[in-house]
């Protein structure tokens, strides 16, 4: 690695939505931000300090605290072999940090202050949505973000600006915790049971759903659920479309990721 251009400046002052821009602005094509490796627009190593419950946890995160966290992002680096990378921090010491931990404390460093690419009106108002709405911007497309963020809500944001004459195209995503000032919300089980039996309902040849199981864990849910199918149709048909069915419903309604849906037809209606 040739050169790490570091963009530092107070939480909540705009880095991570202006991070895009800088690395297209110095040629990076590998971000480094909140405990996330992020090359050319997708995650390859990492967890996100954006999912932590606590600030201290989330400082963890970022400076990667954590040896298994630290030597997956190593090894990603390793595999990627950039010529050089955009890392974010608060300070010059929380990044000295992280350079330290991934052992990229020999490498050159150029300073990019947030102060020298956003006026004082627009860090203001970067913290003033990130106090009062909880959003973060994670320099990623939508769908790579989805993957880590489930039970958040994930919106693209999209830029297009010149550069050198040529029209290039940013995309980033808010991302934003269900969670308010008054607590956090959580989606119970029985509620997800209730969406899922909505949802096979929606399938014309199911005639009943004698029972559902979900299992959540961080990084989405699990559902499985037993049918009985009216078949004026193919059998394995009206299974794939519970499935869909299901999966789409769930990701709508809660924005939790559905990791797998397993349909069982345990009997079939003959009242049909």
């Amino acid at each position: 690695m040739k050169r790490i251009y570091a963009l530092v400046g107070p939480s909540g002052s705009g880095k991570s939505h202006r991070a895009s821009m800088v690395a297209v602005d110095k040629g990076v094509e590998t971000i480094i931000d909140d405990g996330l490796l992020i090359h050319y627009g997708r995650i390859v190593a990492g967890h996100s300090a954006k999912r932590e419950a606590t600030r201290v946890a989330a400082v963890k995160r970022a400076i990667f605290d954590d040896a298994g966290h630290r030597e997956e992002v190593v090894d990603g680096l390793r595999a990627i072999e950039p010529e050089a990378v955009l890392v974010l921090g608060t300070s010059q010491h929380m990044v000295g940090r992280i350079l330290t931990a991934l052992g990229l404390e020999a490498v050159p460093v150029e300073w990019i202050r947030i102060e020298d690419i956003a006026s004082l009106e627009e860090r203001r108002l970067a913290q003033l949505i990130r106090q009062s709405e909880g959003k973060h911007v994670i320099p990623a497309p939508t769908m790579e973000v989805q993957k880590s963020f489930s039970g958040y809500l994930v919106d693209p944001l999209r830029f297009i600006f010149r550069k050198k004459g040529r029209q290039v195209e940013v995309e980033k995503s808010i991302v934003r915790p269900t969670y308010s000032s008054l607590g956090r919300f959580y989606v119970a089980d029985t509620v997800l049971t209730a969406i899922v039996v909505h949802a096979a309902r929606q399938v014309a040849e199911i005639a009943r759903v004698s029972r559902v199981m979900v299992q959540s864990s961080q990084d989405g849910v699990y559902i499985q659920l037993d049918v009985t199918p009216a078949v004026p149709r193919h059998l394995f048909s009206i299974l794939r479309e519970v499935q869909e069915e299901v999966r789409r419903h769930i990701e709508f309604m809660t924005s939790i990721n559905v990791l797998q849906v397993r349909v069982e037809a345990r009997r079939i209606s003959l009242d049909a």
